[in-house]
């Protein structure tokens, strides 16, 4: 779309429904096959300056999420079927876009944008390791299961948000020995294996629940099940550990449990998450599942901008590239297109965003890491350049690195000329 908008015809090409993966379900464009979230949106977040400068860029599937939202407290979520509808139609109403339903089993000859995700076919696969060298790592993602909101017992169930925020989640309560009971049962579940289960570099920020579970037996309560910030109402008091429940569309019928991706057996997700206050009735709409996910060894084969060696004019973008999540993956696709459309005119890339910036620290991020132990990465404040005489609070300290990436974001954008073209979907269909 990025692309499309600066005056580029684009072939996009699209495997589904001739050619599935192990995790998508239908084949349309803008299907989420994970979480239904894409993460905060408050101002003094690491998740909530990265959409400012999305928004200052341009972004298709921002536009989407916010015609498609559920609420979720501080989190923009949305209802996945709406959002991968809207951003279908935002897609094909584009005069400049042809989508193409076949499977590309080789790197394009000209110029292109390589966003194929962790799920890229055999075929592309092989290729792009040709043309890289087989160094790439891999990983298993693993994805939370689902319930039906109309089984679930509401008079353990209660609604809340941490500290008195706006009660979007629903929150399964645990005492001391209901948790104990549960990660007895966690650990001693029924897992789905594969032949090197031993090897798998998981990727820290999407770990499965069991996994979590071995590392220690209170792990879980100070991560997914934290209850910090809950009161239960039957008590008064804060419970010894929570689940919480999270929107997956917008008449709350689908309930996400959060943080609770796993590899289970189908069995036994049913019987240990069972052991849940609240869910021991719970339909399960959806069970956990695990994929096999790729991502390339960026800082050690691609350029700072992400295009290989030998072939410039070739840029990866996405979560191929080891960025994380859905908001990182679809910004690194607009820059992409803006490094591309330099290219194209000029012979050469425009300058990366600074890396005072989210983007931009991401990408210092991708160049600089250790080639020889590189691991995918979601947007934080830990990565971009600190600030001297920063606020000693946490919260004042936060704001203030939002307000100066916010800025010189936007003194980067206006010296590469970039500018906000309004809503990316209304002008795509007014135009079509």
């Amino acid at each position: 779309m990025a692309l499309a908008h600066r005056g580029h015809d684009v072939r996009l090409y699209e495997m589904r429904p001739q050619v599935g993966t192990p995790a998508h379900r239908t084949a349309v464009l803008g299907e989420l096959v994970c979480t239904n979230s894409f993460k905060s949106e408050l101002p003094e977040s690491a998740h909530g300056q990265l959409k400012r400068e999305m928004r200052c860029l341009g972004s298709a599937l921002l536009d989407a999420a916010d015609e498609s939202r559920v609420p979720a407290g501080a989190a923009l979520a949305v209802d996945r079927e709406l959002f991968a509808a809207a951003l279908q139609r935002c897609v094909e109403a584009h005069p400049r876009v042809e989508v193409v339903r076949e499977e590309l089993r080789e790197l394009p000859s000209g110029p292109a944008v390589v966003a194929t995700g962790p799920l890229t076919s055999g075929a592309l696969t092989e290729a792009i390791a040709t043309e890289l060298g087989d160094d790439g790592l891999s990983f298993y993602d693993a994805i939370a299961p689902i319930v039906h909101s109309d089984s679930i017992d509401r008079s353990v169930v209660f609604a809340a948000g941490r500290y008195d925020q706006a009660a979007d989640y629903l929150n399964c309560p645990l005492d001391a020995s209901e948790y104990n009971a549960f990660v007895r049962a966690l650990r001693a579940a029924d897992r789905y294996e594969g032949h090197d289960w031993e090897e798998i570099p998981y990727f820290e920020g999407c770990l499965p629940i069991e996994e979590m579970a071995e590392r220690g037996h209170d792990t879980l309560r100070f991560g997914p099940m934290r209850p910090t910030g809950l009161q239960d109402p039957r008590t008064g008091r804060r419970p010894h550990a929570v689940v919480q429940l999270r929107r997956e569309d917008r008449r709350g019928q689908m309930l996400n449990l959060v943080g609770f991706q796993t590899r289970l057996r189908t069995g036994e997700q049913r019987r240990v998450f069972g052991m849940i206050p609240g869910l021991a009735d719970a339909e399960f709409l959806r069970f956990g599942s695990i994929h096999r996910n790729t991502f390339l060894n960026f800082p050690g084969r691609l350029a700072p901008y992400g295009a290989t060696p030998q072939r410039p004019d070739i840029v990866f973008a996405g979560q191929l590239t080891g960025v994380e999540g859905y908001t990182e993956s679809a910004a690194s696709g607009i820059l992409a297109a803006i490094v591309l459309d330099g290219i194209l005119a000029d012979g050469e890339p425009p300058p990366l965003p600074p890396s005072d910036t989210m983007l931009g620290a991401l990408y210092r991020y991708l160049r600089q890491a250790n080639p020889d132990n590189f691991q995918p990465m979601n947007s934080n404040w830990g990565l971009v350049d600190p600030m001297p005489d920063a606020p000693r609070r946490k919260l004042d300290r936060r704001r203030a690195l939002a307000a100066r990436a916010d800025a010189s974001f936007r003194r980067w954008a206006a010296g590469v000329g970039v500018a906000p073209s309004g809503d990316r979907c209304l002008a795509a269909a007014t135009s079509a």
